[in-house]
């Protein structure tokens, strides 16, 4: 039996989402952990809000990473299998190369949070946006972002995230945002509507974030993954640290490839994608690029326990 294991990002972050996994002490110890290391009570965030703080990029990036490591670490405890791969949506990659040996607990969390923050730093907020598109398909969706650019002399914008067949993020400064999004329906989207985020994410505004964080990863150690990761800039494996940096740079300003993702783990004979993360966003979107996969999201301690012993 083959078995991946996706780690989703932010997005997924809600007030009470760590409450139903409170019992396994590797969960509270990974928190207590990522406290320790950044000065701030990440556990009780996540439990008892404000909603307002934990949304802030700067909170929900280390928030979502100590999430999904946590959660890997209790099905390690639980004697669950290694996988055969691992990926992530965008901030998600980096608990990837946690659980892939890569890459150090402490310093992913020292990467995430300078990542936040100077992405927050490079586009104020309210300077940039971003769109969910539902409903047309990859390149009509890139022919808005073209069509709305060619009049707006100067404006950045692009295809984000390709999500699902039938589901892309836009991102880019935000008056060039709300013009694709009234764009979009009148060509037949089902849904298009900006998205509460202060930051356009995996666009080319964020190249300036990318050269800064480039710099940071230039000085932690990152080995050779244990387990093969698939990045979301280009849907490759990077075995080497010096490749590792720079499509983790890339990331910030390509856009995330989870469609081709999916499919290209599909392709490896996986049968069974195990989203390891609070919620299930991924799963849902797994399901809709390929209804061949079995797709399980460790949402609780149960759901945990139960399909670490069904996969063995």
């Amino acid at each position: 039996m083959k078995i991946a294991f996706v780690f989703p990002g932010q997005g997924s972050q809600s007030v009470g989402m760590m409450g139903s996994y409170s019992e396994l002490p590797s969960v509270r110890d990974t928190f207590s952990e990522a406290t320790d290391i950044l000065q701030q009570d990440l556990w009780s965030m996540v439990s008892n809000g404000p909603e307002d703080s934990l949304n802030l990029t700067t909170n929900t990036q280390p928030v979502m990473l100590t999430a999904d490591v946590a959660i890997y670490r209790a099905w390690q405890q639980a004697g669950g299998i290694k996988p055969h791969y691992l990926a992530g949506h965008s901030l998600g990659e980096y608990a990837a190369l946690v659980a892939a040996g890569s890459l150090t607990f402490p310093d992913a969390l020292k990467l995430v949070r300078f990542r936040a923050r100077v992405m927050q730093e490079t586009v104020p907020e309210g300077v940039g946006g971003m769109a969910a598109i539902v409903g047309l398909d990859d390149d009509t969706v890139a022919s808005v972002c073209t069509e709305v650019i060619s009049t707006m002399p100067g404006i950045s914008l692009e295809p984000a995230n390709f999500n699902a067949p039938g589901q892309v993020v836009i991102a880019g400064h935000s008056q060039a945002v709300t013009q694709a999004v009234t764009l979009a329906k009148s060509k037949g989207a089902k849904l298009a509507v900006t998205l509460p985020v202060s930051i356009p994410s995996h666009c080319s505004l964020m190249q300036p974030a990318a050269e800064k964080l480039a710099f940071l990863l230039e000085e932690t150690t990152l080995r050779p993954p244990e387990i093969p990761v698939f990045h979301n800039a280009d849907v490759q494996q990077h075995p080497e640290a010096a490749s590792i940096r720079e499509i983790l740079a890339h990331q910030l300003y390509r856009p995330v490839r989870w469609t081709e993702t999916i499919k290209t783990i599909a392709a490896q004979g996986i049968q069974h994608v195990v989203e390891c993360g609070p919620g299930k966003v991924l799963s849902g979107l797994n399901r809709r690029i390929d209804k061949s996969l079995e797709n399980i999201a460790l949402t609780d301690t149960g759901t945990l326990l139960k399909t670490a012993e069904t996969l063995k």
